[in-house]
């Protein structure tokens, strides 16, 4: 429960639309803001910009057109797109006036005057700028060239021209076509997640990377924006290396070696991607103008495949095993025929790599014009195209192509007779029997990849397309992996990568990621051998759409209000089976490359875990947190209290927790991870107009920095006793409410106002009032280091020492820098060793005094301690009574190392002590005796607080016990590293003055901090089961 602040905005505040530098920072209009993504709404039907010229547009005119005024006020805006716009930076933005800037505006009864208010400042945009603006305007593409044509040139890879065909003959028409629907299934249900992701606001360049990292946080983003531009990479190297495979068998053939089989590989895949990159360097233009030049050129060698399907096969072709279209041929290759031991999943493992391209328009979204409309349409329109023709070839190849021929013309049949053939050869006039039975075929489906080549019309044409579906897909990787690293770097998640963030040109090329892709590729283009790489590429690429999929079922599951995608044909179950099919697919596929996968991603995700990047993305995790707290918090209320589950929830009265380090450490060693603590800080209404507007969030960043789990809540209040009440009855959530309040020693209790004295005993009584539970820390060098600092006093809780101000007038910007930042360690915070903490149960308030110690062990920086229980007993009965304390502490079950007995707390104290306690009264008494009865009366009234000489001799008995006490205390506990003693419970007739002497002599003269503790009288221990 924090406390909304606002700050005027001073003597020249305007109450109109304000304009804000973006460097300033996101203007905030409360202690609570969110920086929202701009969202696509259907509803209204608002077409955003998708680009930064588009949006410099969208700003000009709304300077000009669009200051729209409310029919409330002149000041109070109209709904306005720019309102929710994030500017670029450096870009002026239009932001609506705040709340403070409402009320307090007055009505211009002439709206014509606010013309000049447009929200919108500088000089306007001349024409010579407009037409400098166009000239450097970037290159952006539609759904056509920069999605789906990408896609589809990624998707038709090596396997369409090289292993369709092969695969339709050990699987059989029907099992290939299950194999390609399987992989279209899992690619279809992630593109439908990349398009609800995709249209759930605004996406800028990073592709798979920022989609992930903006709904499940720089944890999972992080790792796979590392694995998923590694892949790319390797992919780039690995479809380079495909291609001058390719051209070194067609140098084969021509018997044009350059060196031997290997080197020529490594020399012409150096070359080719060296061309590669020098297309990327020239700007994404001539690259997609090249992309669709390879485009074009698999286009013809498909079409050169039908034509050649439907052309009459010759004699040459027929020793090939190559008939055309043939009923029987379909017939017999409809069914499986696995060979040399390969099985359905094996034959599903070499074809689905050829799926893993649905993500190169993902990409470059920040190349395009309109991500939302472009990756959704594009992706979808991709996959059904390329899933058509991979159908389609799979059919034509099975119903052209018999599984086995010789090659050899010699193989034909002269007559009718067919005795002794095996196979379907036999039927068309060829009897390929022999290098059957031999299995020394060396043609047909199952025995040559390049099947589509020889059924076409012209071989080379298939070569061409060959050529051009490995290089379109190398340069698609070569591309795609310096951007989705250049969003990672500039998201600073990892350090020493921000050299690589750095855009150029217009498009905002990342040149330097662009050098670094290409040495990662050629160095494993040197290498020459990729296939134990390759497993490793279809596992990234698998863990993307598993992490996509994940990403859109988990945005969904939470039911944020801000997950509101245009996309509306998704369901939450199918991104959760993609997810799951993925992971599986990942074993199924290469378990060892699975499993090298899983331990990069958890590497990476350790990393950026610890380090906590400090970004607000407004993420899935973030909303699930809430949405699992809330559940809980529900589910909890309904859950009835018992003592076995009692902990003690404190509130504590800090103030800023930052001025009492040692009060916030002290509660945070025995909560921690164990139950609620709250910082509460009582505002009075001087410092509610002092206190910075993000002094909320810079205590609690300071909490999270010392790595305390608290709360914090700031409360107005007039008195420090009425703020208190309030926070007692209004801190927490349902059964997470505090039971217990923890505050610090008055120390300069004697120094104090009556009023202020008065504020603080009556704290104390509310809270038994409240059947509250009760503890006061003394630190004997106080609590307060707000000193230390020279620092604003808060009036609410006033430091154990006076410090003196010259001018208490402090300024906001005065108050945010006396702020302490630094973080003092307390004594709570060193590791205790073996001493010793010593509990001083005077009096039985249900168990606390013994849980508090007990919790305190179980920490690390207390476990080797050891407590010492200090009871009142009878001198007659001393072991009696250690027996009894020593089995009531066992049957707790708690591990306390000796008992002590006191059997002297009736003696009366040493004289010098009680004489020392008789001065600590004396300036504190009325002295009302030389008084008549009605002046006496009168003095007692105005001064309540104030000890008549009645009062001390009526409780002259309690004063010497607290007095005796303390000499016991101080005797056995003066070196220990914590004192807890039972509070004395405040009488209602006990004068204030008098009941802050007793805390006073109880905690004096000692050299560790000490515990004056009061449970509620109710049990907090019990040594039953139920």
């Amino acid at each position: 429960m924090g406390l909304a602040k606002s700050k005027p905005s001073g003597s020249d505040h305007k109450a109109h639309p304000q304009v804000k530098n973006q460097e300033e920072g996101v203007p905030m209009y409360s202690s609570h803001h969110f920086n929202t993504t701009k969202q696509h709404q259907n509803a209204t039907h608002l077409e955003l910009p998708s680009d930064p010229d588009d949006r410099v547009s969208e700003h000009r005119e709304s300077g000009q057109e669009m200051h729209r005024f409310s029919i409330y006020s002149t000041v109070d805006q109209a709904p306005q797109l720019n309102f929710y716009d994030n500017p670029l930076p450096g870009q002026q933005t239009l932001s609506r006036p705040s709340l403070e800037a409402l009320r307090k505006a007055f009505e211009d009864p002439e709206p014509g005057n606010h013309a000049d208010d447009s929200g919108m400042s500088g000089p306007p945009v001349s024409g010579n700028e407009e037409q400098q603006q166009q000239k450097k305007a970037p290159v952006r593409f539609g759904w056509v060239t920069g999605v789906m044509v990408r896609c589809m040139l990624n998707i038709w890879g090596v396997i369409l021209f090289l292993r369709l065909s092969w695969i339709t003959s050990q699987a059989g028409i029907l099992l290939t076509w299950v194999i390609i629907l399987m992989s279209v299934v899992v690619t279809s249900v992630t593109a439908l997640s990349i398009s609800a992701i995709a249209t759930n606001g605004r996406v800028v360049s990073g592709g798979a990377y920022f989609m992930i990292s903006r709904t499940l946080g720089p944890e999972m983003g992080g790792p796979i924006g590392v694995v998923f531009s590694f892949a790319n990479a390797l992919g780039c190297a690995l479809h380079t290396v495909g291609f001058a495979e390719s051209v070194r068998d067609l140098l084969k053939d021509f018997d044009a070696i350059m060196v031997d089989d290997i080197n020529d590989v490594r020399i012409v895949g150096a070359i080719t991607v060296t061309l590669l990159l020098l297309i990327s360097l020239a700007g994404m233009e001539w690259e997609a103008k090249t992309q669709i030049l390879f485009f074009f050129v698999l286009l013809v060698s498909f079409a050169n495949y039908f034509v050649g399907t439907v052309i009459p096969a010759s004699p040459k072709k027929q020793a090939m095993g190559i008939f055309s279209y043939r009923r029987d041929i379909f017939i017999s290759n409809l069914l499986p025929e696995f060979r040399d031991g390969n099985t359905f999943f094996q034959m599903f493992a070499i074809f689905f790599p050829s799926a893993t391209g649905i993500l190169s328009g993902a990409n470059i979204s920040g190349d395009l014009k309109d991500p939302g409309t472009a990756i959704p349409k594009g992706t979808l329109m991709a996959i059904f195209w390329t899933t058509v023709s991979y159908l389609t070839i799979s059919a034509t190849a099975g119903s052209c192509v018999v599984r086995d021929a010789s090659g050899s013309q010699n193989d034909s049949l002269t007559g009718n007779s067919t005795d002794g053939c095996v196979g379907l050869a036999c039927q068309l006039g060829w009897n390929f029997t022999q290098c059957i039975e031999s299995k020394s075929c060396n043609f047909g489906l199952a025995n040559n990849y390049k099947v589509l080549g020889q059924v076409s019309g012209f071989y080379y044409l298939i070569t061409a397309g060959l050529f051009a579906a490995s290089l379109s897909s190398a340069l698609a990787f070569l591309v795609s992996a310096p951007k989705v690293f250049q969003c990672l770097c500039r998201d600073n998640i990892y350090p020493y990568i921000g050299f690589f963030a750095k855009g150029y040109g217009k498009n905002d090329e990342p040149l330097r990621a662009y050098l670094l892709c290409y040495f990662i590729a050629m160095a494993f283009i040197l290498i020459a051998k990729l296939d134990t790489i390759a497993g490793l590429i279809s596992n990234f690429f698998l863990c993307s759409y598993a992490l996509i999929n994940f990403s859109c079922f988990h945005a969904s599951i939470t039911c944020s209000p801000g997950w509101r995608p245009s996309f509306h044909y998704y369901s939450k179950w199918t991104a959760l089976f993609g997810a799951t099919i993925s992971i599986v697919l990942m074993f199924l596929l290469s378990w060892w490359a699975a499993l090298t996968t899983f331990c990069i991603i958890f590497f990476l995700l350790g990393y950026v875990t610890y380090n906590k990047p400090k970004v607000n993305w407004g993420t899935s995790v973030q909303a699930g947190a809430y949405k699992m707290a809330l559940s809980y918090s529900v589910t909890l209320s309904g859950v009835e209290d018992h003592v076995k589950n009692f902990r003690p929830q404190c509130l504590v009265l800090t103030g800023p927790p930052n001025q009492r380090p040692a009060l916030v450490d002290f509660v945070s060693s025995f909560t921690k991870h164990t139950s609620l603590m709250i910082c509460g800080d009582i505002l009075l209404e001087p410092e509610r107009q002092n206190l910075p507007q993000n002094g909320t969030d810079y205590l609690v960043k300071w909490l999270n920095k010392r790595k305390v789990r608290s709360f914090y809540t700031a409360f107005a209040g007039d008195s420090l006793r009425a703020g208190t009440r309030h926070l007692l009855q209004a801190s927490g959530l349902g059964k997470l409410r505090p039971n217990t309040l923890v505050l610090g020693f008055k120390a300069n209790w004697r120094e104090s106002s009556p009023e202020s004295l008065d504020d603080y005993i009556n704290t104390i009584y509310d809270t038994f009032d409240s059947n509250y539970c009760l503890c006061i820390l003394r630190m004997m060098d106080g609590l307060d280091i707000c000193d230390q600092f020279e620092c604003e006093v808060k009036q609410g809780f006033e430091p154990d020492e006076p410090v003196d101000h010259e001018d208490s007038q402090t300024t906001e910007g005065d108050t945010a820098s006396n702020l302490p930042s630094q973080q003092m360690k307390t004594m709570f915070q060193n590791d205790q060793g073996k001493k010793t903490i010593d509990v001083y149960w005077i009096a039985d308030d249900g168990g606390l005094t013994l849980l508090v110690p007990y919790l305190l062990t179980r920490r690390k920086r207390w476990r080797q301690s050891k407590v010492r229980v200090f009871i009142v007993g009878d001198p007659d009965n001393v072991e009696e009574g250690r027996k009894e304390m020593i089995s009531l502490l066992n049957r707790f079950r708690l591990d306390f190392n000796d008992v002590v007995v006191m059997t002297d707390t009736e003696k009366p104290p040493h004289v010098k002590n009680l004489k020392r306690f008789d001065d600590l009264v004396t300036p504190l008494r009325l002295n009302e005796e030389q008084l008549d009865d009605v002046l006496a009366k009168e003095l007692r009234e105005q001064c309540s607080w104030r000890i008549s000489g009645k009062d001390l001799e009526a409780f002259r008995i309690k004063s010497e016990r607290k007095v005796r006490l303390n000499e016991t205390i101080r005797r056995n506990s003066q070196h220990t590293a914590l004192v807890l003693v039972s509070l004395p419970v405040p009488q209602n007739d006990c004068p204030r003055a008098l009941y802050m002497a007793w805390l006073e002599t109880l905690t004096c003269g000692l050299h560790c901090p000490v515990v004056l503790i009061r449970g509620n009288q109710q049990n907090v221990l019990t040594f039953y089961c139920q």
